[in-house]
Order: C-alpha cells, then sequence, then structure tokens
C-alpha cells in the first residue's frame, strides 16, 4: 500500500532563533519512498543536514524572527500488514548481548531504571516468561494502568511520574513500558513516527505524531505499542532514542510559541487502484 505522510507546523518568535529539527524520515524508511519529502521553511531560511549519534536525520536552521512555517509530505511504499507477531522470540542474557544495543538497557531521562521501578518490576513481571510474553505482559500493564487524556499531556513527565499518576499519553505509555522492559534486562529504544487510522475505526481526534518502542529480542528489533496495545498497519519511522527526549521534533535555542500543528497519514490509491 502507499501512505502519504507530512506535517505544516507553526512557531512564533520573538527574536532570530537557531533550532534543531528531527522532522525527516527515518533514512531506514529511504527504499521504501516513492514520493520524495521535501522539508520546506516559510520564510526562506537555509537548512543543513545531519545524522546524530542514533543514526536519526537531522537538520538545524536559524529561523528570522516572527512566524515560521516548516512545511513536508512524502509517499512511502508500506507492506500493509500488521506489526510482526514472534511470540516465541527468545530473551538474551545480558552477557550474549551485541554491545551496541547495551546502551538501550540503561536509564535515561525519562526511563529511571536506576530507580525504585526496579524492584517494582521485579514484583510485577519476575514470573512471566522470559522474551515475547514478558514484553506483553509489560505492556498489557502500562495499557491498563494508564488512563490516556490528552489534557493531562506534560513535558516533565518521567517513567516513575506515570507510573503514580496513571494518566498520559502515548510516549507515557512508552517510556513506563521502556523502562520496565530494562529493568528486566531487556534492551528497548524509544521510537517516533507516523501511525495513521489503517485498519482501525477512525479516531474522532486530530492527527498527531505517535510513539512506540522496539525491543530486541532474538538477534532483532521488535515494534511494540503499550497505549494501543494490538498489531497496527503503517507505522511510518522518524527517530529512534533513548526516550522522548533524543528524538524531540523540534529544539529551539531561545522563546518560541507553537502556533498552530497540523499532521496527516493517509492510506493512497495506487495507479489503477481504488482505496478500500
Amino acid at each position: 500500500m502507499l501512505i502519504r505522510v507530512g506535517y505544516e507546523v507553526a512557531f512564533d518568535s520573538p527574536a532570530p532563533t537557531a533550532m534543531l529539527l528531527m522532522l525527516y524520515l527515518h533514512p531506514s524508511r529511504a527504499p521504501t519512498v516513492r514520493k520524495p519529502e521535501c522539508l520546506s521553511v516559510e520564510p526562506t531560511a537555509p537548512v543543513s543536514e545531519y545524522i546524530d549519534s542514533y543514526g536519526n536525520r537531522c537538520g538545524r536552521v536559524f529561523v528570522p524572527a516572527g512566524r515560521v512555517v516548516f512545511r513536508n509530505d512524502a509517499i512511502v511504499e508500506d507492506c500493509g500488514l500488521p506489526d510482526l507477531q514472534v511470540c516465541d522470540a527468545p530473551q538474551h542474557n545480558v552477557q550474549d548481548l551485541p554491545s551496541e544495543v547495551l546502551l538501550y538497557l540503561l536509564a535515561s531521562r525519562y526511563c529511571e531504571v536506576d530507580s525504585e521501578l526496579k524492584e517494582i518490576a521485579w514484583r510485577l513481571f519476575s514470573r512471566t516468561p522470559f522474551g515475547w510474553p514478558r514484553v506483553q505482559a509489560i505492556c498489557n500493564f502500562a495499557n491498563r494502568h494508564i488512563r490516556f487524556d490528552y489534557m493531562q499531556a506534560r513535558a516533565t513527565r518521567t517513567a516513575w511520574d506515570v507510573y503514580h499518576e496513571r494518566v498520559g499519553v502515548c510516549r507515557d505509555y512508552m517510556h513506563l513500558a521502556v523502562t520496565f522492559c530494562r529493568c528486566m534486562n531487556i534492551p528497548a529504544r524509544y521510537c517516533t513516527g507516523y501511525l495513521g487510522d489503517i485498519g482501525v475505526p477512525q479516531q474522532p481526534c486530530p492527527m498527531d505524531f505517535s510513539a512506540w518502542f522496539e525491543v530486541y529480542l532474538g538477534g532483532q528489533w521488535y515494534s511494540f505499542d503499550a497505549r494501543n496495545n494490538v498489531p497496527r498497519i503503517g507505522r511510518v519511522l522518524m527517530a529512534r532514542g533513548r526516550d522522548a527526549a533524543d528524538v524531540a521534533l523540534t529544539t529551539t535555542f531561545g522563546q518560541n510559541t507553537l502556533q498552530s500543528f497540523n499532521v496527516w497519514t493517509d492510506e493512497v490509491a495506487q495507479v489503477g487502484q481504488a482505496i478500500a
């Protein structure tokens, strides 16, 4: 299937401001791109690109004072299948893990593995089967434990906070699940990108970027989603990191105000084919 993804985001700044942008498709999606993305800035400002330490495609720009609008649009090809389910995927012993995944066992800004959450995780999940069933049990717990509420979003909420407050948005579900996985010696990393209502009932709320997470089992990474907690079609990755702090879509080095925010993720018809 073909999926059109994009956004239009506007900010207002009282003075010229430097910004970092993580508003691109992830480099791993490059082979699937059918209409190339083209990040535009209004008013025009040059954007220089780089790849960060997590392999994400990033940009840096110096915008003038006043209103600035970022736009992007692309079409990607997707297999059209739900998230891969490998229920017998085994868990590795820590001593057998590749060195490059050890980072995703450690504490990070929003995932306090080195806190009382470790004791809580072992109390909740030590009797669950190793590997995939343990990760699924963690997702089931987070999905039941947290009440989704856009109005309760808070940029400073950590996994410890969400465990106690029991409310949040998609990033909070993932932070709690990622933390519990790491506490149980399962490497887990945070993901952000597009996820439209493909194959599920249309949601009444405005489209937004989505969060999910990946765990390392059986020698590869698999996607999990503690908020939706069902396999979904059409995840389009933008960035990966230890937690949301590593994949902020925009970082501003000065004052600014978000003025408007519009995201789209829609299945589009291929030539000679109608949309189902």
